[in-house]
């Protein structure tokens, strides 16, 4: 580590993108070398200061909230080496999956699954065990063979399965509570398009064929809409076919028109005057069917301009249908007004100790509510029905857990603990978020 950078820091106000976790006057700041990602965590432990970094703010928990020293990795976000012959990338952890993606298309390489936002930095996305949808895929956290690592006492240390191999396992969704994720390699495949029928069916349907929608499409999810017997399904599926996108106006019309300015308007009539949403959400349904091809990482992404609170749990896949029924009885009994959604995905296990799917295949319930309305009393009465199947909730979104009640959903978590303890026995890497959920 040279001593010889002279680091500079201001000290700023922050928030995440939904705007409910913020910051005042916290010292920042924004490194462009490992160099530096050592000198501030050297800074820190010598201080006995507590550092966390964030990256595009995305998450809803106050997962990267940094009380002390926060590391804004904006400016650390080079693509350091492409194999195309191996068909890996090495990249620094703030580069965000947009700017990711578009460079390996460039390059005739994809990551093989992705979730459906692609604005979060490479190294928030792993460290949250963000995922897409597909049972024959696990999450992107999956995807990372190797990673360099700054650990509390300013040394870089390098892992993957055969190197250091616990912490590369704990380390992949490590919670940013084991040290500053330098550099991340992941595996790729070539690039594919993707075969894409979005259109409404009946939520009743869907679930009766549940298993035959999950099984016999590459990556299916849907959307059910309370106050009506409706879903919105989405099947993507991998294609040699050329790619038939939707025309500029299509496009606008559906993606961003509908989906977001439309929607937008509907959600704030809806804040305003509760008692119209059941009558607003019967037109969400009537977006007909659609039908494109394209490449990967355009399909599974979508843009989002519409503010909102979220929380997902991940439960055993046989358990979903059951599960999304009590959701469904439980908003008509409860008289909650609900203009979001409820999205519900599956993705197929891995081994990693605090990943969501950590061996098990999982099915994912998400739900929303708009900014700016009252979330607790909707998303309390979910988590109560998801603690009936051991949920395990999304380290990145609301959720009303700690780390009693989530030590035993988790198979390998004394392991975590036990290189927590090893690798930041002084808790440089803390904040409240992280003592509350996994202890001090």
């Amino acid at each position: 580590m040279k001593s010889d950078i002279v680091l500079t820091c201001e000290d700023t106000n922050w928030s995440n993108w939904a705007g409910n976790q913020k910051v005042d006057r916290v010292s920042r700041y924004l490194p462009k070398s490992e160099n530096e990602l050592q000198q501030i965590v050297h800074r820190a432990s010598a201080n006995g200061m507590h550092v966390k970094a964030v990256g595009s703010g995305h998450s809803f928990t106050a997962i990267a909230l940094a009380e002390e020293l926060l590391v804004d990795l904006s400016h650390y976000d080079q693509v350091i080496e492409i194999d195309k012959s191996k068909r890996t990338v090495t990249v620094q952890s703030g580069i965000q999956l947009s700017e990711l993606n578009a460079v390996l298309h460039k390059n005739g390489l994809a990551m093989q699954n992705l979730g459906d936002i692609a604005y979060q930095t490479i190294a928030g996305a792993i460290s949250t065990s963000t995922h897409g949808t597909g049972v024959k895929f696990s999450g992107i956290a999956n995807q990372v063979i190797a990673m360099r690592i700054v650990l509390a006492d300013s040394s870089v240390i390098e892992c993957s399965q055969s190197v250091n191999s616990d912490l590369f396992q704990c380390a992949r969704v490590g919670l940013g509570a084991l040290g500053l994720i330098s550099t991340v390699t992941l595996q790729l495949v070539s690039a594919f398009n993707l075969s894409v029928i979005e259109e409404p069916m009946r939520v009743d349907d869907v679930l009766a064929n549940l298993d035959h929608f999950v099984e016999d499409n590459d990556h299916f999810e849907f959307f059910w809409v309370p106050h009506t017997g409706w879903a919105l399904t989405k099947r993507n599926n991998r294609t040699l076919d050329a790619a038939k996108p939707m025309g500029k106006f299509s496009h606008w019309y559906s993606k961003t028109l509908m989906e977001n300015y439309a929607f937008g308007a509907v959600c704030m009539l809806g804040r305003s005057r509760p008692t119209l949403i059941p009558k607003l959400a019967s037109a969400l349904p009537a977006s007909g069917r659609n039908e494109y091809c394209d490449a990967s990482y355009k399909v599974f992404a979508s843009k989002r301009i519409i503010k909102f609170y979220e929380m997902e749990y991940a439960i055993p896949r046989q358990a979903c249908e059951e599960a999304l029924n009590r959701v469904r009885r439980m908003v008509e009994d409860s008289g909650f007004f609900l203009n979001f959604p409820v999205e519900v995905r599956f993705t197929a296990p891995d081994e990693i100790p605090l990943s969501t799917a950590s061996n098990r295949e999982s099915a994912y319930i998400a739900v929303h509510i708009y900014k700016g309305m009252n979330y607790v009393p909707y998303f309390k009465e979910v988590e109560s029905i998801m603690n009936s199947y051991q949920g395990r909730p999304h380290w990145g979104k609301l959720h009303f857990q700690d780390a009693k009640s989530l030590a035993p959903r988790y198979a390998q978590w004394d392991l975590f603990q036990k290189v927590r303890d090893l690798v930041d026995p002084s808790r440089t890497f803390t904040n409240r978020y992280i003592e509350t959920v996994l202890g001090k």
